[in-house]
């Protein structure tokens, strides 16, 4: 006994020289937060936590829904750029991992995102907000294009469970390739969300295969989970 008593000191001692007793652990998102200076946290304030998302690693868990929205700080200017397949865009995994709201499960998709009369219309954060927010993630990504062509999007939509407002969520998204300048929104990612939403609520998949796909690449979505 009196041996391990003298141990403990040399162990700590060691601990505290080589910084390595730190009980905190980094997840999928939490660097990207670091990056943007603010905390995981949502609008809320609780601290994000991370869900099982396949391939993808670990989704993001955003705040969910709030009664009121606030802006949310965003990847410094030029720190962020787009991807392409296909010629088609796609966000910074990086900036944009995708994030997910915990008030979407596979348990309760009957009474959220497939449920009558539609879901989205009353969590979407309002125009005051997302537009503000839009100008400081245009600088993040440095979209120099007319802003009525870019959609600021949700990497995981909302009919698919994505979070409402978590900047991990969101990116502007430039138009289509041969879009017409000036011609307004238009891109092949929505369709790709309707179809995913259809076959979540029908069964054919769960959601977090659905949310794993699009988080991954939206342009292979359908093809990976069998639906294209």
């Amino acid at each position: 006994m009196r041996s391990l008593r003298r141990a403990v000191p040399l162990v700590v001692l060691s601990c505290l020289v080589l910084a390595g007793c730190s009980s905190s652990g980094s997840h999928s998102g939490g660097d990207v937060a670091g990056k943007n200076g603010a905390s995981a946290a949502g609008p809320s304030g609780k601290a994000g936590s991370s869900a099982p998302a396949g391939s993808a690693g670990k989704i993001p868990v955003g705040a969910g829904p709030q009664e009121t929205y606030t802006v949310q700080q965003q990847s410094p200017a030029g720190s962020c750029k787009y991807r392409y397949e296909g010629g088609e865009p796609l966000p910074d995994p990086k900036c944009t991992p995708g994030a997910i709201s915990p008030a979407v499960t596979q348990a309760n998709l009957k009474t959220t995102i497939c449920r009558p009369g539609g879901y989205t219309k009353g969590i979407r954060p309002p125009d005051s907000i997302t537009g503000k927010e839009k100008l400081l993630n245009a600088a993040s990504y440095g979209y120099k294009g007319p802003f009525k062509d870019a959609e600021y999007d949700h990497k995981i939509s909302l009919q698919l469970g994505g979070d409402p407002n978590d900047s991990r969520n969101l990116w502007v998204q430039p138009p289509d390739p041969g879009h017409k300048p000036g011609g307004g929104i238009n891109n092949k990612k929505d369709p790709v969300e309707t179809k995913l939403h259809t076959a979540v609520c029908s069964g054919k998949v769960t959601l977090a295969a659905a949310q794993n796909a699009i988080a991954t690449d939206w342009t292979t979505a359908l093809q990976s989970l069998g639906l294209g």
